[in-house]
Parts: C-alpha cells; structure tokens; sequence
C-alpha cells in the first residue's frame, strides 16, 4: 500500500519513519524548515533507547498534488490545522483511499456511522462549518487512536518518549479486511495494532486524560509526574475527569478505569511535557477545542454540568488567545 502521512510532526514522524524503515512505500506533507530537512537528510527518529534509525529517500512535499493519490493517508495534523488543508486532502485519494485521523482528542468524526441516538451529529466546537466532514467521508474512515508519547525536537528530528499502540476500528463497530490490513500495517512497522469494535469506548479513556493533563500542563508549565505529585493539580485533574465520566454516561460510554487508575497511569509516564505544553512554549495554537471545549459541548448534550472543565477552558483559551496575540506582533 501506498501510504501518505499527512503531518510529519511528533506522531505522524514517528509514524512514517517507523513505516519506511521496514520497507514500506511512505510518502509525507510537511512543511517550512522540517520539510527542508526531510529532503535534505531523510527523517530522523531517536528512539526511547537511544537508538536511531533515519528514513532516507522518504518523499515529502508541501504540494499535495504532486504525491499522487494513495491507498492510505494518516492525518496527522493538529485538530485545529485539518480545515485549513481540507480542500487538498482529496488530491490525495484514489477510489477506495482510506483516512486514518490520529488527533488527541474526541474526534470530528465521533458521530458519524454511530448508530446511536445522536447518529450523524456535527460536533460544532469541532467542525462549526461541516468542512473537515465534507472533505473526509464517513465511510473514508477508520478510527485510530494514538498512544505514544513522541516530540519534534528539531526540524528533520522526531524523538520518541513512549508507547507504541495503535489500535484501529471502523466506527460502526465491525470488523472488516481494510481495518485488519491497518492494523497489519502499523504491527509490521513495530507498533502494537488491534481491531477494535467499540474505538469509542477506547478513544474516551486517552481523551479523559487529555482533557485534564493538557490544560494544566500548559497552563502550570509542569510535566505529567510533575501534575499527579502536587495534590491541588491532581484533585484539579480528577474533578474534570469525574465531570468527563458523567458525560461519558450519557453517552452510553462504559470506561472500565477509574479516575485514580487514570491518574496513576499517566504518572507513571514520568517528566514528559505534554503535546499542548510544547505548543505553548513554542508560541503555537493549542489544540483547546478537541481536547477541552468539546466537552463543554457534549456537557451540554447529556445535561451534565461541567464547571471545572468550564473554568479550565476558559483559562486555556484565554492562553490560546495571547498566545495567538505573540505571533501576530
């Protein structure tokens, strides 16, 4: 198959460096000096060991048109980046392309071929325009999620934290070829991949601790350890989750976790800076609407009062917004 991913930054680098290195046809979309450094001397990964491997001869472009039409395309882009480039991502696709999203988060995508109650919903604090929707079909999705810790350290530079799971499902719950051939490509490539049949359900359990971690961490400048080991942002943490697991309820979701259990899994990850802290102290957007403002939204949905998730994103945005102030000057 042949694979594009679209966003060579932390997650989609290590991605496409792990995939080209075991011999799989990769291309990638990236841009600016990374995309300079990428051509210039091939992808680099220093893996959580120290070892490093470097993909050479991967093709990266910034011009979505010239890489041709795919089998698979991973979009690995920020949540908030996919609207902007949604208009070329179909430059990208052959008849049966399918599209992988990797976002933290709760997904654009989240009720679509649902089955459920809210069948076919926009989420509007996630696609307000229904454009990311009209330019990634349904029935183009296989829902992934990704667990890996992972940073850009520098352009051309991808460093790998943690983890390698990547689960896959369709989102109505079957089980079919094209998502057993995912999963078979993301194993072949050193990753642990499964099917699954509720990704829903999986899916809340890495968004329940991005919805806590990522705020307090941009906002606070501390690490996960750093987060879990002070009491007043831990019991801050918990007191979203506890609201997020209410929401979680109303939407018929079963989290086999507990808060504390969540809360002890990402101490255990140790002094890393999560996604939207290295944003922040980069000076780029943050991801505040996937991680945090969607749960104000589906707050709203369920009936369920969210006023420490509403505080919090209040705050965040408010650091988005300076933030966005900052490169504006």
């Amino acid at each position: 198959m042949r694979v594009c991913v679209v966003g060579a930054g932390a997650i989609g680098g290590l991605m496409a460096a792990r995939m080209t290195a075991v011999g799989q046809e990769v291309s990638v979309v990236a841009r600016g000096e990374h995309l300079a450094a990428i051509r210039r001397s091939g992808l680099r990964l220093v893996e959580a060991d120290g070892t490093e491997l470097v993909a050479a001869g991967i093709a990266a472009s910034d011009d979505f048109a010239a890489l041709g039409p795919h089998e698979v395309v991973i979009l690995a882009l920020k949540a908030h980046q996919i609207a902007a480039v949604a208009d070329r991502l179909g430059q990208l696709y052959g008849p049966d392309t399918v599209v992988v999203p990797v976002q933290n988060g709760i997904g654009w995508w989240y009720f679509e071929r649902h089955g459920g109650r809210h069948d076919g919903r926009r989420l509007q604090t996630l696609d307000p325009d229904g454009v990311v929707a009209a330019a990634v079909p349904a029935e183009r999705i296989v829902g992934c999620i990704a667990y890996p810790a992972a940073e850009k350290v520098a352009p051309g530079v991808i460093r790998h934290v943690e983890g390698d799971r990547f689960p896959v499902g369709e989102l109505d719950g079957t089980r079919t070829e094209r998502a057993a051939a995912i999963a078979a490509l993301f194993s072949d490539a050193g990753f642990t991949s499964r099917v699954l049949t509720d990704i829903r359900a999986h899916l809340w359990v890495k968004a329940w601790g991005n919805l806590a971690f990522n705020p307090i961490s941009a906002l606070t400048g501390a690490t996960l350890a750093g987060i879990c080991r002070s009491e007043a942002t831990r019991n801050l943490a918990a007191d979203m989750m506890t609201e997020a697991l209410e929401i979680a309820r109303g939407l018929d979701v079963r989290i086999r976790f507990t808060v504390e259990q969540r809360i002890a899994g990402a101490e255990r990850v140790g002094e890393h800076k999560t996604s939207m802290l290295q944003d922040a102290e980069a000076g780029r957007p943050l991801e505040v609407d996937p991680l945090v403002g969607v749960f104000v939204e589906l707050g709203e949905l369920t009936g369920v009062p969210t006023p420490t998730i509403s505080s919090v994103y209040a705050l965040v945005t408010l650091l988005n917004r300076r933030l966005g102030a900052a490169q504006d000057a």
